[in-house]
């Protein structure tokens, strides 16, 4: 990804947390039958290899996981809060007005070698990690045991297990580091004043700047 110095992330555990509270990314493989890309909750595993390890399951349907066996490497892309910044909110448009619209962004990027995984044990692991980390904090959280046991059995043999161990990785967060600090306070105000859904970018500017 294009990564100018002000933009990059290298620190692992802001890219993996990213990647915690955005789970949901796209795997992006070339192979046999050309580009193929499908969104994708998935875990990481931060504490397994060099930058921790992918986890996730498709449908058996899905005839992504079949082209993952013909590849030697494949992207997970994973995108946090973004938002559109508008040049009436920089103190520079006053004194110059040698402004322009930009949007802010912050992603993570990440390469490995995919794995393929079809065993019933791989699979309730990798079923049951991922409804913890959205169930766990649930006043009744659900668990897969809460279900019929010949029903998710049935489901088991519905999917198909991928293990991505990461090999490479790249963050970017795209929030305004780039301007002075007047914008910079133009921009938190200018997104806190558009309600709860600027809040997200606002908080980033204002970290990371």
């Amino acid at each position: 990804m294009y990564l100018p110095k002000h933009y990059r992330e290298d620190n692992l555990q802001t890219q993996q947390d990213l990647m915690r509270t955005y789970p949901l990314a796209t795997l992006v493989s070339a192979g046999v039958s050309g580009l193929m890309a499908n969104s994708i909750p998935f875990l990481v595993y931060p504490d397994e290899g060099e930058f921790g390890v992918l986890r996730a399951h498709v449908a058996r349907a899905n005839p992504h996981w079949k082209e993952l066996k013909t590849v030697a490497e494949c992207m997970v892309l994973f995108q946090g809060a973004d938002d559109y910044i508008r040049p009436s909110w920089y103190a520079s448009k006053q004194e110059h007005g040698k402004v322009v619209p930009t949007w802010n962004f912050v992603a993570v990027h990440a390469w490995g070698a995919p794995k393929i995984f079809e065993d019933d044990a791989w699979l309730r692991r990798q079923i049951g990690d991922l409804t913890y980390s959205r169930e766990h904090a649930q006043l009744d959280p659900w668990k897969v045991e809460d279900a019929p046991a010949d029903f998710t059995a049935a489901l088991f043999k519905a999917i198909v297990g991928i293990e991505i161990p990461i090999t490479r990785i790249e963050g970017k967060w795209k929030v305004s580091q780039n301007r002075p600090v007047a914008d910079r306070a133009g921009v938190v105000e200018g997104l806190r004043g558009q309600g709860e859904l600027s809040v997200p970018m606002a908080e980033l500017v204002e970290k990371f700047t």
